[in-house]
């Protein structure tokens, strides 16, 4: 049975038993403790913790999720695959134990004839908590269980929690019996890999309270509405009905791994690292598949670096089994296709797909040669010194200069043997983060808010009433003022606090645009607003300074957004998606927006694109966008469902979650539609104009447009034009003939420094004919030694042109001090073969530093009389050898 039937079965059976079928949110997830959905409930998680009522009583969904803790396991076992896909059924309030485990024996062991897994009964294992005789009963009645196939395990293995207060309970497993070809009979408690693990059914009946690990922790009481989370993993049931012995055998993924195996030419199964290797391959290209496919980049930080690190383990291990050509253009289509049946979308962005894959990879190759020759130098000289130990400034190095990730250069250290000072990178790393956190906190005043805090406002007064679409202005009561460490009674000038309102018509920072700015004022206060965000689903809170007077919870104050703020945040947001419509129209519909931020007067857009943008595309992109204004399109709001809003074709941004409703922004009706929930003006005109100032790299495959809009952009081409009018006034020529003109300058400034060069290469080649001439020597070594007033290139120019001067048959040595304290040694043919070594040569001299190749080798930071006394010194260290 294919994967994509299963998964089809799966909601067609919770669908006929009255479940919502919900569609799997992105991959990315707003959850600030987590990169990605790891599980297949975190999406419904604000309705089983009741921070948010639940739309539905039943729901059932097949979820996408990723998983990369365990990353180096991968290929390693048959259970662990980066991205993965957890079939759940939920309900919330409604039904509880005994109704899911009977939907989850009867789709188990039901005849696929009729439209189940036909699982045989007599080989599926359960295990219980130990606490919990209910289920265990329910086993027997519903399965007819023996009570020997039903196995008590301890909190481990069998209670549930989020790893903090809140709901917990015991849960129930479903194992299948493989077979005695994989592993000794006994149940689950005896081995994992013959009875493999496919369902878990969690029981969410109680709250617990403050504790750490996995028991120990206080049972507070039971909860008022009980709820079940179940998940059944789809590449172990797919492994289950397949017949295959590991989900890297499973229809989709096992023809990435066979089209590996045939690019590198080697057979899986023949040998077990090569096979290790092939099923890393397998996993991490369908993983890179769906996280691009839901708008996930390859980046530095975060996300993207997950990303980027599947990408690159992908490349290498190809590399490693001896396939050094480009990959993933020959991998990825597999993958599509394989994946296509289930999750169209990543067909649909295919295009996009493969060139931001494609250049990734292009990068990745460039960055393993010069790092791969930076390493390999640094772990020759270890083991010239005797040491076995990479030092973590060298692997911070290859971090930070040359894109190297600490995880490639822990692999390729350890494959020649030396190991690497983790705890030197880590802490270098940790001293970088600090600065650019600290960096942000001098940009963004005030400090953190416990979430803990936070989360008892939300509990206490529930949701913020927000208006940031009807209003600018309310009156509101203070809930809370917030410091670092907690609740502040109260808050007197100067003060920078975080306050909860009732109500607000500030716009929280989200969906790219900036938060609002403006005032809190009510008696004798009045604080102005500095920040406003979302920390935790429904609650708003306002970062803000107090300029006068006092503020206090349950103070009443006139909230009031500044207009011109507002009016620039609007035009900005809706510049921005006349600038995404504008560079669709002109570039297609692959050029599709990958990040953006907007703030009054400016916005930035990030797209997938190969190459830079052309200045007649640029002006392109820039004419599309303001005839769109100048048609004065109107800007119009419309809710409906996500299906109706894919349907109607709306682009979604993929790191934002949408609800049951969502919100679409049009402007010209199909010319742009977007699901948004940002400010917007009422017609395009109002933008005033859209004035592109930049367009470059942000990344590999990554481009991005920056844009002044509105006045800003006015005032933009108004400097713009008053430098072109002082250039035309230096240069004496109208604003028509400045290209020409400025041409024919630069045409002669480049003759000018083909003469210069000319003219220094006749002065280097006279002073080296003169140098040669006078060569001393030294027990048959021909010797120079001079001075030059430049730099590194200058003093090697002259030391090669004086060495290919010298005799040839006689060994000659050249060298040269510079000015910024430089020496360059350059050593002819006899020299090398006379036993000589430039680069040994110069550490003699150096004491140590320096290095370069046999022939030419160069040390610097030298003062000058170090410089006089190498010099003075060099006939001793070539006749000593």
């Amino acid at each position: 049975m294919r994967t994509a039937d299963i998964r089809q079965r799966f909601l067609e059976h919770f669908a006929e038993r009255g479940h919502t079928v919900v569609p799997s949110a992105p991959l990315p997830t707003p959850d600030p403790t987590l990169l990605f959905v790891n599980a297949g409930m975190v999406p419904f998680k604000p309705y089983l913790t009741g921070e948010v009522p639940a739309p539905w009583e039943r729901a059932a969904s097949v979820q996408k999720c990723v998983r990369t803790l365990d990353i180096e396991e991968v290929g390693r076992t048959t259970r662990h695959g980066s991205f993965f896909q957890m079939n759940g059924n939920f309900s919330f309030g409604d039904y509880f134990k005994e109704e899911a485990v009977t939907y989850a024996w009867d789709l188990s062991t039901r005849s696929q004839t009729d439209g189940g897994y036909g699982l045989d009964p007599d080989r599926i294992w359960v295990t219980v908590h130990h606490s919990d005789a209910e289920s265990r009963g329910i086993w027997r009645r519903v399965a007819g269980l023996p009570d020997e196939r039903i196995v008590a395990r301890g909190d481990e293995d069998n209670f549930w929690s989020m790893g903090v207060p809140g709901p917990c309970g015991p849960c129930s497993e479903l194992y299948y019996d493989r077979g005695p070809a994989y592993g000794p009979e006994g149940g689950p408690a005896v081995d994992e890999d013959r009875y493999m693990e496919f369902w878990n059914l969690v029981f969410m009946q109680y709250e617990r309270g403050e504790g750490a690990g996995k028991s120990g922790y206080p049972i507070l009481g039971e909860l008022p509405r009980r709820n079940i989370d179940t998940g059944m993993g789809l590449e172990r049931m797919a492994t289950l009905l397949q017949g295959v012995d590991n989900l890297y055998e499973t229809d989709e993924t096992r023809p990435v791994l066979q089209r590996a195996a045939d690019l590198a030419q080697v057979r899986y199964g023949a040998d077990p690292e090569a096979d290790v290797r092939l099923r890393v391959v397998a996993d991490h290209v369908r993983t890179a598949l769906m996280l691009l496919a839901d708008g996930t980049a390859p980046g530095n930080e975060g996300r993207g670096y997950v990303l980027r690190r599947i990408l690159r383990r992908a490349v290498r291990s190809m590399r490693l089994l001896g396939y050094e050509d480009p990959v993933l253009a020959e991998l990825l289509p597999v993958a599509r296709d394989r994946m296509a049946p289930s999750y169209p979308e990543v067909a649909e962005a295919f295009t996009r797909i493969a060139g931001q894959a494609g250049a990734e990879e292009d990068a990745f190759r460039s960055t393993l040669r010069q790092g791969t020759t930076v390493l390999d130098t640094a772990v020759a000289r270890i083991r010239a010194d005797g040491g076995r130990s990479l030092p973590g400034a060298q692997a911070f190095l290859l971090h930070d200069t040359y894109g190297f990730p600490i995880d490639l250069t822990l692999e390729m250290a350890a494959e020649q043997g030396v190991e690497v000072d983790r705890e030197g990178f880590t802490a270098l790393m940790n001293e970088q983060r600090e600065r650019a956190r600290a960096d942000a906190r001098a940009r963004k005043a005030g400090g953190t808010v416990d979430t803990t805090a936070l989360r008892a406002v939300l509990d206490a007064h529930g949701p913020t009433d927000w208006r940031a679409w009807d209003t600018l202005e309310t009156t509101s009561r203070v809930l809370a003022l917030l410091g670092p460490a907690g609740p502040v009674p109260v808050a007197g000038t100067g003060d920078v606090v975080t306050v909860v309102l009732d109500r607000t018509p500030f716009y929280a920072e989200s969906g790219g645009q900036d938060s609002d700015a403006g005032l809190l004022s009510g008696g004798s206060v009045e604080a102005e607003v500095l920040d406003v965000q979302r920390p935790l689903p429904g609650l708003v809170a306002h970062q803000v300074r107090v300029t006068a007077g006092e503020l206090a919870p349950d103070d009443t104050v006139h909230a009031a957004v500044d207009a011109e703020w507002r009016l620039g945040a609007r035009q900005a947001h809706s510049g921005t998606h006349v600038l995404h419509a504008a560079l669709r129209q002109v570039l297609g519909p692959t050029a599709l927006q990958a990040g953006s931020y907007n703030r009054p007067g400016y916005l930035r857009l990030d797209f997938p694109w190969r190459g830079a943008l052309s200045a007649t595309v640029r002006s392109e992109i820039e004419e599309a966008a303001n005839r769109a204004l100048r048609r004065d399109l109107p800007v119009g709001v419309r809710w409906m469902t996500l299906p109706e809003a894919k349907e109607l074709g709306a682009l979604a941004l993929f790191d934002e979650t949408y609800g049951e409703k969502v919100r679409v922004v049009e402007i010209g009706g199909a010319w742009s539609r977007e699901l948004c929930g940002g400010t917007h003006v009422e017609h395009s005109a109002q933008i005033g104009t859209v004035a592109l100032t930049s367009e470059g790299s942000v990344g590999a495959g990554m481009r991005r447009l920056e844009a002044a809009v509105g006045i800003e952009g006015f005032g933009y081409l108004a400097r713009e034009r008053d430098l072109v009018s002082r250039i035309a006034g230096q240069l004496g020529a109208p604003r028509a003939e400045l290209p020409d003109r400025v041409a024919g300058l630069l045409d002669r400034l480049k003759a000018a420094d083909r003469e210069n060069a000319r003219l220094k290469q006749q002065a280097t080649t006279a002073r080296a004919v003169e140098l040669a001439e006078r060569a001393g020597d030294a027990n048959g070594v021909r010797i120079v030694t001079t001075t030059v007033d430049g730099g590194v290139p200058e003093a090697r120019a002259l030391a090669l042109a004086v060495r290919d001067r010298l005799p040839g048959g006689v060994p000659g040595t050249v060298a040269v001090g510079t000015e910024d304290g430089a020496l360059v040694l350059a050593l002819n043919d006899a020299a090398r073969e006379a036993g000589l070594h430039a680069s040994q040569v110069v550490k003699r001299l150096l004491g140590g530093r320096g290095g370069g190749s046999a022939d030419v080798a160069q040390g610097g930071g030298l003062g000058p009389g170090e410089i006089a006394a190498a010099l003075t010194a060099l006939p001793a260290v070539v006749t000593a050898r």
